[in-house]
Protein backbone atom coordinates (compact mmCIF):
# COMPACT_ATOMS: atom_id res chain seq x y z
CA UNK A 1 0.00 0.00 0.00
CA UNK A 2 0.75 3.60 -0.84
CA UNK A 3 1.81 5.84 2.31
CA UNK A 4 -1.10 7.18 4.15
CA UNK A 5 -0.97 11.16 2.14
CA UNK A 6 -0.63 9.12 -0.90
CA UNK A 7 -3.07 6.36 0.23
CA UNK A 8 -5.90 9.53 0.71
CA UNK A 9 -5.24 11.21 -2.78
CA UNK A 10 -5.77 8.32 -4.54
CA UNK A 11 -9.22 7.28 -2.70
CA UNK A 12 -10.05 10.65 -2.81
CA UNK A 13 -9.54 11.40 -6.80
CA UNK A 14 -8.90 8.15 -8.14
CA UNK A 15 -11.20 6.09 -10.59
CA UNK A 16 -13.76 3.54 -8.94
CA UNK A 17 -13.68 0.41 -10.74
CA UNK A 18 -16.00 -2.42 -9.20
CA UNK A 19 -14.86 -6.15 -8.62
CA UNK A 20 -17.50 -7.09 -7.11
CA UNK A 21 -20.09 -7.23 -4.09
CA UNK A 22 -18.62 -8.41 -0.55
CA UNK A 23 -20.59 -11.49 0.36
CA UNK A 24 -22.64 -11.57 3.43
CA UNK A 25 -22.58 -7.69 3.20
CA UNK A 26 -25.60 -6.13 4.85
CA UNK A 27 -25.48 -3.25 3.25
CA UNK A 28 -23.97 -4.04 -0.22
CA UNK A 29 -20.56 -3.00 0.44
CA UNK A 30 -18.57 -3.52 -3.15
CA UNK A 31 -14.74 -4.80 -3.48
CA UNK A 32 -13.49 -2.52 -5.85
CA UNK A 33 -10.09 -0.67 -7.28
CA UNK A 34 -9.36 2.90 -7.02
CA UNK A 35 -6.99 4.02 -9.81
CA UNK A 36 -3.76 6.23 -8.88
CA UNK A 37 -5.46 10.02 -10.16
CA UNK A 38 -1.95 10.80 -11.64
CA UNK A 39 0.19 8.59 -14.37
CA UNK A 40 2.54 6.37 -13.29
CA UNK A 41 3.56 3.06 -12.82
CA UNK A 42 1.21 2.93 -9.60
CA UNK A 43 -0.94 -0.15 -8.98
CA UNK A 44 -4.41 0.72 -8.16
CA UNK A 45 -5.31 0.66 -4.96
CA UNK A 46 -8.09 -2.45 -3.49
CA UNK A 47 -10.67 -0.78 -1.19
CA UNK A 48 -14.07 -1.10 -0.36
CA UNK A 49 -16.84 1.23 -1.37
CA UNK A 50 -20.21 1.42 0.05
CA UNK A 51 -22.75 3.35 -1.40
CA UNK A 52 -25.27 5.76 0.94
CA UNK A 53 -28.07 4.38 -1.74
CA UNK A 54 -27.21 0.37 -0.29
CA UNK A 55 -27.88 1.23 3.33
CA UNK A 56 -30.11 -1.34 4.86
CA UNK A 57 -32.37 1.02 7.13
CA UNK A 58 -32.28 0.56 10.59
CA UNK A 59 -34.76 1.86 13.33
CA UNK A 60 -32.15 3.30 15.77
CA UNK A 61 -29.98 4.92 13.46
CA UNK A 62 -30.73 7.78 11.07
CA UNK A 63 -31.42 6.83 7.29
CA UNK A 64 -28.37 7.49 5.44
CA UNK A 65 -26.02 7.99 7.27
CA UNK A 66 -24.08 4.62 7.81
CA UNK A 67 -21.37 5.59 5.16
CA UNK A 68 -20.70 8.58 6.91
CA UNK A 69 -20.54 7.17 10.33
CA UNK A 70 -17.43 5.10 9.20
CA UNK A 71 -15.86 8.04 7.80
CA UNK A 72 -16.13 9.18 11.29
CA UNK A 73 -15.02 6.20 13.04
CA UNK A 74 -11.50 6.63 10.69
CA UNK A 75 -11.34 10.49 12.18
CA UNK A 76 -11.50 9.64 15.99
CA UNK A 77 -8.91 7.00 14.90
CA UNK A 78 -6.66 9.02 13.26
CA UNK A 79 -6.98 11.50 16.25
CA UNK A 80 -6.33 8.82 18.51
CA UNK A 81 -2.62 8.02 16.79
CA UNK A 82 -3.68 4.56 16.69
CA UNK A 83 -4.34 3.95 13.20
CA UNK A 84 -6.98 1.22 13.75
CA UNK A 85 -9.23 2.40 10.80
CA UNK A 86 -7.71 1.56 7.75
CA UNK A 87 -7.80 5.32 5.47
CA UNK A 88 -11.42 6.42 4.75
CA UNK A 89 -12.72 9.03 2.90
CA UNK A 90 -16.32 9.97 1.78
CA UNK A 91 -16.98 10.66 -1.84
CA UNK A 92 -19.11 10.25 -5.06
CA UNK A 93 -18.68 6.58 -6.82
CA UNK A 94 -20.17 4.49 -9.42
CA UNK A 95 -23.50 4.54 -7.42
CA UNK A 96 -23.56 7.84 -5.79
CA UNK A 97 -21.62 8.88 -2.65
CA UNK A 98 -20.32 6.38 -0.05
CA UNK A 99 -17.45 5.62 1.70
CA UNK A 100 -14.63 4.44 0.07
CA UNK A 101 -11.86 2.69 2.67
CA UNK A 102 -8.83 1.56 1.80
CA UNK A 103 -8.75 -2.70 1.55
CA UNK A 104 -6.78 -4.40 4.89
CA UNK A 105 -5.80 -8.57 3.94
CA UNK A 106 -5.69 -10.02 7.16
CA UNK A 107 -2.93 -11.93 8.18
CA UNK A 108 -4.31 -15.53 8.05
CA UNK A 109 -1.90 -16.89 10.14
CA UNK A 110 -3.08 -15.20 13.39
CA UNK A 111 -6.41 -16.72 15.27
CA UNK A 112 -8.67 -14.10 15.73
CA UNK A 113 -10.60 -15.94 18.61
CA UNK A 114 -7.46 -16.80 19.91
CA UNK A 115 -6.74 -12.83 20.52
CA UNK A 116 -10.34 -12.16 21.95
CA UNK A 117 -10.14 -15.14 24.36
CA UNK A 118 -6.88 -15.09 25.78
CA UNK A 119 -7.55 -10.77 26.52
CA UNK A 120 -4.36 -10.26 24.44
CA UNK A 121 -3.48 -6.71 25.27
CA UNK A 122 -2.77 -5.33 21.37
CA UNK A 123 -6.40 -5.34 21.11
CA UNK A 124 -7.14 -3.10 24.38
CA UNK A 125 -6.45 -0.21 21.96
CA UNK A 126 -9.41 -1.16 20.18
CA UNK A 127 -11.92 -1.77 23.03
CA UNK A 128 -10.92 1.63 23.70
CA UNK A 129 -11.82 3.60 20.15
CA UNK A 130 -15.21 1.65 20.76
CA UNK A 131 -15.85 2.74 23.96
CA UNK A 132 -14.98 6.50 22.33
CA UNK A 133 -17.22 6.17 19.32
CA UNK A 134 -19.93 3.60 20.94
CA UNK A 135 -19.89 0.90 18.25
CA UNK A 136 -22.94 -1.64 18.61
CA UNK A 137 -21.05 -4.23 16.44
CA UNK A 138 -17.57 -5.04 17.14
CA UNK A 139 -17.39 -8.66 15.99
CA UNK A 140 -14.69 -10.98 15.68
CA UNK A 141 -14.90 -10.34 12.50
CA UNK A 142 -14.19 -6.73 12.05
CA UNK A 143 -10.75 -7.16 13.61
CA UNK A 144 -8.31 -7.57 10.88
CA UNK A 145 -4.45 -8.39 12.38
CA UNK A 146 -1.69 -8.07 9.76
CA UNK A 147 1.96 -8.66 9.49
CA UNK A 148 1.68 -11.38 12.13
CA UNK A 149 -0.73 -9.58 14.50
CA UNK A 150 2.10 -6.91 15.12
CA UNK A 151 -0.57 -4.68 13.90
CA UNK A 152 -4.39 -4.74 14.33
CA UNK A 153 -6.94 -2.89 12.10
CA UNK A 154 -10.96 -3.04 12.64
CA UNK A 155 -13.51 -2.31 10.34
CA UNK A 156 -17.22 -1.79 9.81
CA UNK A 157 -18.08 1.00 11.85
CA UNK A 158 -21.36 2.15 10.43
CA UNK A 159 -23.70 2.19 13.64
CA UNK A 160 -21.58 4.24 15.64
CA UNK A 161 -21.96 7.47 17.26
CA UNK A 162 -25.51 6.99 18.47
CA UNK A 163 -26.04 9.32 21.96
CA UNK A 164 -27.81 6.12 23.25
CA UNK A 165 -25.54 3.89 24.81
CA UNK A 166 -25.40 0.98 22.77
CA UNK A 167 -21.85 -0.29 23.47
CA UNK A 168 -22.25 -4.07 21.72
CA UNK A 169 -18.41 -5.67 21.62
CA UNK A 170 -16.78 -9.08 21.91
CA UNK A 171 -13.89 -6.94 23.87
CA UNK A 172 -15.25 -7.09 27.25
CA UNK A 173 -11.89 -8.75 28.94
CA UNK A 174 -10.47 -5.21 30.55
CA UNK A 175 -14.25 -4.12 31.76
CA UNK A 176 -13.95 -1.63 34.75
CA UNK A 177 -9.76 -2.02 34.61
CA UNK A 178 -7.73 1.06 34.43
CA UNK A 179 -7.07 2.70 31.48
CA UNK A 180 -2.79 2.45 31.12
CA UNK A 181 -1.12 5.97 30.10
CA UNK A 182 -1.00 5.25 26.64
CA UNK A 183 -4.71 4.73 26.66
CA UNK A 184 -5.16 7.81 28.93
CA UNK A 185 -2.73 10.09 26.31
CA UNK A 186 -4.79 8.32 23.21
CA UNK A 187 -8.30 10.43 24.66
CA UNK A 188 -6.59 13.00 25.87
CA UNK A 189 -5.44 13.93 21.93
CA UNK A 190 -9.37 12.95 21.04
CA UNK A 191 -10.76 15.58 23.56
CA UNK A 192 -8.15 18.44 22.56
CA UNK A 193 -9.01 17.67 18.71
CA UNK A 194 -12.81 17.40 19.51
CA UNK A 195 -12.61 21.14 20.56
CA UNK A 196 -11.14 21.68 17.34
CA UNK A 197 -11.04 20.09 13.36
CA UNK A 198 -12.18 16.86 14.68
CA UNK A 199 -15.14 18.43 16.52
CA UNK A 200 -16.46 19.94 13.34
CA UNK A 201 -15.39 17.63 11.41
CA UNK A 202 -17.98 15.48 13.20
CA UNK A 203 -20.50 17.67 13.56
CA UNK A 204 -20.35 18.30 9.33
CA UNK A 205 -20.80 14.29 9.09
CA UNK A 206 -23.22 13.59 12.03
CA UNK A 207 -24.41 16.67 13.57
CA UNK A 208 -24.59 18.26 16.91
CA UNK A 209 -25.89 15.51 18.89
CA UNK A 210 -23.84 12.84 17.96
CA UNK A 211 -20.67 15.14 17.97
CA UNK A 212 -21.72 16.36 21.66
CA UNK A 213 -22.24 12.75 23.02
CA UNK A 214 -18.65 11.82 21.57
CA UNK A 215 -17.58 14.77 24.28
CA UNK A 216 -19.91 13.29 26.49
CA UNK A 217 -18.49 9.67 26.43
CA UNK A 218 -14.41 10.77 26.10
CA UNK A 219 -14.79 12.93 29.07
CA UNK A 220 -16.37 10.04 31.17
CA UNK A 221 -13.22 8.26 30.34
CA UNK A 222 -10.83 10.01 30.95
CA UNK A 223 -12.70 11.18 34.41
CA UNK A 224 -13.05 7.57 35.62
CA UNK A 225 -10.28 6.25 34.04
CA UNK A 226 -11.20 3.05 33.52
CA UNK A 227 -12.82 0.67 30.81
CA UNK A 228 -16.58 1.25 30.74
CA UNK A 229 -18.77 -2.04 32.39
CA UNK A 230 -21.78 -3.54 29.51
CA UNK A 231 -24.83 -1.73 29.92
CA UNK A 232 -27.63 -4.02 32.45
CA UNK A 233 -30.50 -3.23 29.97
CA UNK A 234 -28.84 -3.40 26.16
CA UNK A 235 -26.97 -6.70 24.66
CA UNK A 236 -23.44 -6.74 25.72
CA UNK A 237 -22.03 -8.99 23.07
CA UNK A 238 -23.20 -8.54 18.89
CA UNK A 239 -24.63 -11.31 17.27
CA UNK A 240 -23.67 -13.57 15.63
CA UNK A 241 -19.83 -12.38 17.41
CA UNK A 242 -18.34 -13.89 14.50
Amino acid sequence: MPDRAATLEILRDGAISIVGRVIGSSNNALFVTVACPDPGPREPLAAIYKPTAGERPLDDFPDGTLTRREVAAWHVSESSGWDIVPPTVLRDGPYGEGMVQAYVEPDPTVDVVELITSADPRLRRMAVLDATINNTDRKGSHILPVDGGRHIHGVDHGVCFSPVPKLRTVLWAWRGQELTADELDGLRRIREDLDGELGATLRSLLGRTDARATIRRVDSLLKSERFPLPSPTWPAIPWPPF
